[in-house]
């Protein structure tokens, strides 16, 4: 029979970890027993992601897919009523299987498979110390409570299915994608209502990041299969649906409050700066985990389900995007609603993202998430979202208004003037999964750089693909 060994307290661990304690000296029978393997390494995943160059939303959201698949796949036999996923993702793939005639320290073999994706997924960064250290920490405090043979099948099992899980990776279109993130050989389409790059944005490049991210393979084969939705019609009818969206973007930032725009920057979750949207959305699956106290393999599939759905939010996202390649409501503004103004463009609030418009990438993966998260842990789960709350004040300088005016005569109808804003990041609560995943839409709308029909939609989509991960045979 299959056992689990050994739990530990979140204080030993970090203990051990941090001031190099020895784990016999950290084990009271006084502590609580909570297991906090898995969340340890779902707060490094998030903390490598802040810190690796070349970040980009669409290579993190891959990222977790395979950290939180392998941390599931790894763990899954030690619980009766769960069942390996593998063969519902790929009909060729094949993992190994434990000795059920064998005793295996589950938290061991999950150690050492997180700490050989990291090392696959982020090992170009040349900044491992953090995955060394906690691999370390966690491989001491176990195997000073077991026997050898047991530490070592239980950890060789997990590179086991770590290294399975990783080569499978490699045919999936975003293998080593922080190489290509903005690939000079695509050529742009040109052409009223298609995307233009931003004057002031993210990123100086005039490229789109990872225009070919649509076409890599996704973890459900359901998700591959959704139909596109289609975007509006392009028009600059003032009466048409096109125009009134994209107004509403202009008219949305001139009534924005100091609320607002705190709202706008804890979901800008910008890559150069952040974890980005994925990272963010997997520390949310750490606060249901932390929150709920659940066990090893229950905590391990709320990161395979998050993180595969946030992957396939991505991939499904970026293959509408680069099919329309939609405008963004800056270029919109500038030439329909303020033609007036080629010196000093129209801006929105928040810098512009380096890719096309339709639809919302936020929205989309948020709205996974919250589907995922929704049915493992109900529909009323209150929580305080935490993600940048350690984050240092910024200072944010906006531009203000500019007048719709098609006969300018003063100098403010040419010239914009700025607002500095301090804006400090204060942690957030929310009464349920859909409550932060509808603000996380809205804020690109108060941003302006999403009209409310790239929202709407989002979430739409990204509610599709999250049912599609939970219909997986779990259980």
């Amino acid at each position: 029979m299959v056992k689990q060994l050994v739990k530990i307290s979140i204080c030993q661990l970090w203990l051990v970890w941090v001031c190099g304690y020895t784990a016999q000296a950290q084990l009271t029978a006084t502590q609580s027993l909570v297991d906090p393997i898995a969340t340890s390494w779902a707060d490094i995943t998030v903390r490598v992601m802040t810190k690796a160059p070349k970040n980009t939303p669409t290579y993190g959201s891959r990222a977790i897919g395979y950290l939180g698949l392998t941390m599931y796949e790894t763990v899954v036999y030690a619980s009766p009523r769960h069942r390996s996923v593998i063969r519902k993702l790929s009909d060729t793939l094949s993992l190994p299987k434990p000795d059920l005639r064998k005793t295996y320290c589950w938290e061991l073999a999950l150690n050492a498979g997180q700490a050989y994706m990291h090392r696959a997924l982020y090992g170009y960064t040349q900044k491992m110390q953090p995955i060394d250290s906690l691999e370390q920490a966690i491989h001491q405090v176990y195997a000073s409570q077991l026997n050898p043979e047991v530490v070592e099948r239980s950890e060789q099992f997990g590179k086991a299915i770590a290294a399975k899980i990783y080569e499978w990776s490699k045919s999936d279109g975003g293998h080593e994608g922080y190489e290509r993130n903005f690939p000079k050989e695509y050529k742009r389409p040109v052409g009223a209502g298609l995307w233009v790059p931003p004057v002031i944005g993210q990123s100086n490049t005039k490229i789109p990041m990872h225009p070919t991210w649509g076409q890599n393979r996704t973890f459900s084969h359901r998700n591959s299969q959704l139909p596109l939705p289609k975007p509006l019609a392009y028009s600059t009818d003032t009466t048409s649906q096109y125009y009134r969206y994209y107004k509403e973007v202009y008219d949305r930032k001139i009534s924005l409050t100091e609320a607002d725009r705190a709202i706008v920057m804890w979901w800008g979750d910008d890559p150069t700066e952040t974890c980005s949207p994925p990272g963010h959305s997997y520390n949310l699956a750490t606060i249901a985990i932390r929150n709920s106290h659940v066990d090893l393999v229950k905590a391990a599939e709320t990161y395979a389900r998050v993180g595969m759905a946030v992957a396939d939010a991505f991939t499904c996202c970026w293959k509408v995007k680069f099919t329309y390649m939609v405008e963004r409501p800056s270029s919109f503004i500038k030439k329909s609603i303020l033609p007036n103004t080629t010196w000093f463009p129209w801006l929105p609030f928040f810098l512009e993202p380096p890719f096309p418009s339709f639809y919302s990438g936020h929205a989309v993966q948020s709205a996974a998430t919250a589907t995922v998260l929704t049915e493992l842990y109900g529909t009323s789960f209150s929580f305080t979202d935490n993600t940048h709350a350690k984050r240092p004040k910024t200072i944010y300088q906006a531009q203000n208004p500019l007048p719709v005016n098609p006969n300018p005569s003063t100098y403010s109808d040419y010239y914009p003037t700025y607002t500095d804003y301090t804006l400090t990041y204060e942690a957030r609560h929310y009464a349920s999964f859909w409550d932060a995943a509808q603000e996380c839409a809205n804020s690109r709308l108060m941003g302006g750089i999403h009209t409310r029909y790239d929202n709407e939609v989002g979430l739409a989509e990204g509610t599709k693909i999250g049912k599609n991960i939970n219909s997986l045979r779990w259980h």
